[in-house]
């Protein structure tokens, strides 16, 4: 689908890590189709998003400049794309860090990006079952065959996600249908978060390290 375009295109990018209201993720989710929209990408946000989760969650943390790469590659972007664009580099390294953050956070504050309920039933399901496939596109490219060692509930996960990834776009609105996206968006959440600490070392204690945040 093409992504909606919100009034606001400002630089104001950046939500705090506690704020994570439905006002704000939905606002999140409009920022980035913005810079999708004005960059003409030919993907999805959701997806792009879910590969970078995918990718830290499975215990990867990526350089500035190959995320950035990966950025203009999923975009199907030319690489001098970041250093034509001001905003671009900004907000997608701004995005990275946000976004490791949440999950690291022992509030559980993170979230999927994904559209909220002024968007069709079907389009937040299609952003569902494209930020799934990113995930396991991303958590694929990093763990690799070591997937095959986790702990059976670790791959039983995968297992269901792989199956929310072959779901039907199309769907009926009616309220047992929103309850069911509903149900399955936070299973995907908790889901997330369950790999990440799978695969990550906790984090030391607040006082120990100086953080970035």
């Amino acid at each position: 689908m093409a992504p909606a375009v919100s009034p606001d295109t400002g630089t104001g990018f950046f939500m705090s890590e506690s704020d994570t209201s439905g006002a704000a993720r939905a606002a999140e989710f409009e920022r980035w189709a913005n810079v999708f929209t004005a960059h003409k990408a030919f993907s999805h946000p959701s997806e792009l998003h879910g590969v970078l989760c995918g990718r830290l969650a499975a215990g990867t943390r990526i350089e500035e400049q190959q995320w950035l790469a990966m950025v203009c590659e999923h975009m199907g972007l030319a690489d001098q794309a970041m250093e034509e664009s001001d905003d671009l580099a900004p907000f997608m390294y701004g995005a990275y860090e946000k976004t490791l953050a949440q999950l690291q956070s022992s509030e559980m504050t993170f979230q999927p990006l994904l559209p909220d309920d002024d968007y069709a039933i079907e389009q937040r399901l299609e952003a569902l079952i494209a930020w799934v496939r990113g995930f396991l596109e991303g958590m694929a490219l990093a763990a690799g065959a070591s997937l095959g060692q986790a702990p059976d509930e670790i791959r039983e996960l995968i297992e269901d996600m792989v199956a929310i990834s072959q779901l039907s776009e199309d769907e009926e609105s009616d309220d047992e249908s929103e309850q069911q996206l509903l149900e399955i968006t936070e299973y995907v959440r908790l889901g997330a978060l369950a790999v990440f600490t799978e695969f990550n070392e906790p984090e030391k204690p607040a006082g120990a390290t100086p953080t970035l945040h």
